[in-house]
This record gives C-alpha cells, sequence and structure tokens, in this order.
C-alpha cells in the first residue's frame, strides 16, 4: 500500500482533508445483501457494521427484488438503524423460473423441445454475459449516477462481486472527478467464467480483455485471498502491487450465542454448513463413510453426519440411500442458528473438492470454524486454504477424494469417541486479526489510499 494505508487511521483522516463532517463517506455497492441468504452477504454486511469505528460512514446500493435461492431475515439484526440503504429494481426472473428453465434445460432424456430450451438456455448464458445479474444493470447504474450528482457526494464506491456485472458500473463511478472506485474479489471472475454454471463462448473470448477494462477504472483493488491478489497481478502486469490488497473474510463473536450447545454423548456427530455444489462436492467423504460401514459396521454406526445448507442438483445423486449410513441432509436454516448447530458436533467440516483454481481458495466459513473451537476436518487439495488450516491448527487435513486416509481417521476419531478419549476443545492460534472489526480497520485504510491517489494525493 502507499503511504497513508500504513498509518494510523485517525492521521489519515486529516491528511486527507476528507468530507466536512470528518468521515469518509462510502457507497458499498453490493447485490447480495439481507434479506439475500448465503455467505456471500457477509464480507458487505460486516463493512457497514464496523466501517464507522474508523471514521468511515457507509451507505448501499443493492438490488430491490433479488433473484436468489435463499432468503435469511435473521442477518438483517447486523444492519445499523442509521445506515442509508438505496434499492434498484432487476429485470431478472424470478429464480425459481430460471431455476426451472436449467432443469429443463438438463434433461436427462432428450427431447426436442428440451433440446430447443437447451439451445435458448446457451443462448441466454451468452448474452447475459458476465451472469443474469446484468439485467440489474440498467437500474443500478441510474441509481449510481443519481447518488453521485448529489452533494455532498461520495467519497468511495466500493463494488464488491460475485456477481461480477456489478464492476460494469466502475467506469461510471470513475467519471466522477475526485470518487475512488475500489473494486472487491470475494471470489475469482475468472474461475466463475471458466469452471462453472456461467460457463459461455462469449466468457471464454471476452472475458479477460473486458475484466482488464474494468480493472483500470479502479483506484485500489481487494481481494479474499493473498492466492487471488497474486493471481492478478500474473495476469494483469499493468496493476501497481501496492494498489491490490488481500483483506481476508472473518468472524464476529456478536454471531454466536453467549451459551453454546454442547454435543450429544450417544453418537459422534459431524457437521457441514453451507452450500453442496460442484466446488464443495463431498463425494470423497461420502465414499469414505460408505468405506467405513462395509469395514466397521458396528463402529461407524456411531457416526451421524450433518449436512446444513442448499445441495444443489448436480450433488443430489450422492446422497441416494445414504440415511442408512447415518448421513442427514438439514436442508438451509438461519444463519442466527448455524453457530448452534456447528457448536454441538463432535467434528465441523469444511470442503472444497478437487477443481481447477481451488488452491487460491478458502470459504468464508472456515473463519467462523476458528472461533468455535471445534476439532475441523478440513479435506481440500493443498493450497490457500489447507495453509491457512495447518497454520492455526485447525485440525486435520487430507486430499478430497482420499477415501482411505478419510475412513482412517473417522475411524480412529470413532473408537476415541467410543472410549472417551476424543478431545473437543480445541485451541486455534493467532485468530484475533480475522475479527470483523479489524478487517474493516483494513478496508478503511484501502479506502483511505484509495481516495488519496483519485485526488492526486498520493
Amino acid at each position: 500500500m502507499g503511504s497513508c494505508a500504513s498509518v494510523a487511521t485517525v492521521d489519515c483522516w486529516y491528511f486527507l482533508g476528507m468530507s466536512d463532517g470528518g468521515d469518509l463517506r462510502a457507497l458499498m455497492v453490493c447485490y447480495v445483501w439481507p434479506p439475500t441468504g448465503g455467505a456471500g452477504v457477509q464480507r458487505v454486511l460486516k463493512l457497514t457494521k464496523y466501517l464507522p469505528d474508523f471514521g468511515v460512514d457507509p451507505s448501499v446500493l443493492t438490488v430491490a427484488n433479488p433473484s436468489v435461492p435463499l432468503r435469511d431475515e435473521s442477518l438483517e439484526r447486523d444492519i445499523r438503524p442509521d445506515l442509508e440503504i438505496v434499492r434498484a429494481r432487476t429485470l431478472e426472473p424470478g429464480y425459481g423460473l430460471k431455476q426451472a428453465t436449467w432443469q429443463s434445460a438438463a434433461a436427462t432424456r432428450p427431447t426436442p423441445l428440451s433440446r430447443l430450451k437447451k439451445l435458448a438456455t446457451g443462448a441466454a448464458k451468452s448474452a447475459l454475459f458476465p451472469d443474469p445479474q446484468v439485467l440489474w444493470q440498467p437500474a443500478a447504474a441510474a441509481a449510481l449516477v443519481r447518488r453521485l450528482a448529489q452533494t455532498p457526494r461520495e467519497d468511495v464506491v466500493f463494488i464488491s462481486a460475485p456477481p461480477f456485472s456489478q464492476f460494469l458500473s466502475a467506469p461510471l463511478a470513475r467519471m466522477r472527478p475526485g470518487t475512488a472506485v475500489v473494486l472487491d474479489y470475494r471470489d475469482e471472475w475468472s474461475t466463475l467464467r471458466k469452471s462453472y454454471e456461467m460457463l459461455s463462448r462469449v466468457g471464454l473470448l471476452v472475458g479477460d480483455p473486458l475484466e482488464a477494462a474494468l480493472l483500470r477504472s479502479a483506484h485500489a483493488v481487494t481481494t479474499a485471498t493473498e492466492a487471488f491478489r497474486k493471481n492478478l497481478l500474473e495476469r494483469f502486469s499493468f496493476l501497481s502491487p501496492e494498489r491490490v490488497v488481500a483483506v481476508p473474510n472473518g468472524y464476529d463473536p456478536a454471531d454466536y450465542p453467549e451459551q453454546l450447545p454442547s454435543p450429544p454423548r450417544d453418537r459422534f456427530t459431524i457437521t457441514y454448513a453451507g452450500t453442496l455444489f460442484r466446488l464443495t462436492s463431498p463425494r470423497g467423504l461420502i465414499g469414505a463413510i460408505r468405506r467405513l460401514h462395509e469395514r466397521e459396521p458396528e463402529l461407524a454406526r456411531l457416526l451421524h453426519c450433518r449436512f446444513i445448507g442448499r445441495i444443489v442438483d448436480t450433488e443430489q445423486e450422492l446422497f441416494e440411500g445414504t440415511e442408512e449410513l447415518g448421513i442427514e441432509q438439514v436442508g438451509f436454516i438461519p444463519q442466527g442458528q448455524v453457530s448452534a448447530e456447528l457448536a454441538a458436533s463432535h467434528l465441523v467440516l469444511c470442503l472444497l473438492d478437487d477443481v481447477e483454481g481451488v488452491e487460491r481458495i478458502y470459504p468464508a466459513k472456515i473463519f467462523e470454524l476458528m472461533y468455535l473451537r471445534r476439532p475441523c476436518l478440513t479435506l481440500a487439495p493443498g493450497g490457500a486454504l489447507t495453509e491457512l488450516v495447518e497454520r492455526h491448527r485447525l485440525g486435520a487435513v487430507f486430499a478430497p477424494r482420499d477415501e482411505t486416509a478419510i475412513a482412517g481417521f473417522l475411524e480412529a476419531a470413532l473408537r476415541e469417541f467410543r472410549d472417551g478419549s476424543y478431545r473437543l476443545e480445541q485451541q486455534p492460534v493467532d485468530i484475533d486479526r480475522y475479527h470483523r472489526r479489524a478487517l474493516a480497520g483494513q478496508f478503511a485504510d484501502v479506502f483511505r489510499a484509495a481516495v488519496a491517489r483519485a485526488r492526486g494525493q498520493a
């Protein structure tokens, strides 16, 4: 970072001579916002909660009618009562219609109608580039222009993605003299373009040039992992290293009740919380549990494995007949209840399957698991997640498809549980840096450095 980002926040404030009221004003542009559910909501939501502690006055531009699979009203408890929220409508259809279209297009038995739907779905993926949420951009852009025309103006426009169509607003924000633009990568755009549901020829052809053009509009870029940061700098040589800053996700102690429940004594409970899709497939774990039942059926009957959250269609087949293995699909529950369910476990899970680009990722949930201090079983290829888990001593790590090793670990844990020697409480090290309040302070430093650049002061 530049010199301003490395000094105390209050000193930066006076040095830059921000808004007359003293605070730096930041407009947070984000599609995922309560009552939308899911882990992606937390990053910006927690920022709006804690940024005022560092002299930053946030407001939010979000969607009025989100087309999303999950709603979680419990997240609204973190919205500050004085937070200004601007909502703009999207032209997207409801999520149910989108899902029905995708399922119909993916029919296993082709028919003339299903072939036509598949063709139409493919055309829609290409037209709705970079993602379906591009249909929010007309109203979002109009709201942003109106906002920037107001007096006093915003000092910073912070755009957090995915969806990455939001980055299309960056050039508009850049047109306002003295307003800094900060682009935030919660995930990697390149990985989403090449590996997941928005794979399209258009994305493969124009994705990199478009990403480069939008990055040129930014005064600063933040990423959720250091590996994301390094990858961006390697791909786009015009980016200055001091302008690209890794700020991880984290945990908030306020999300946890004062009295957390204890795990049951009559069975060994393993819990995963989060969406299961291609990136977080539990294929290797379920295979390991099958092996354990074949090898040690009496011991395996002590095992209760719970999956809390949405399971996408591509992963549902893995769960056929798994009830007899002690595997339970709990479904989605509000975020406010998740911590209690995880605490009532002998072992918590963090999953990343062997997918291209996964070595640069760690799920946001890992920081919440840190704070719970329950033993964590991490199934992931070597990379950012496994390094994080090993550095902070969170628990055992195995390759996600190594069924033999996973089954052996579970067998040993079950024997300890049966014999009364299983150690429940973990003592992870050096995790205070991931408190959401501390991370908001890092973002505040990034914002001030970006404003200094926008105003020619750095």
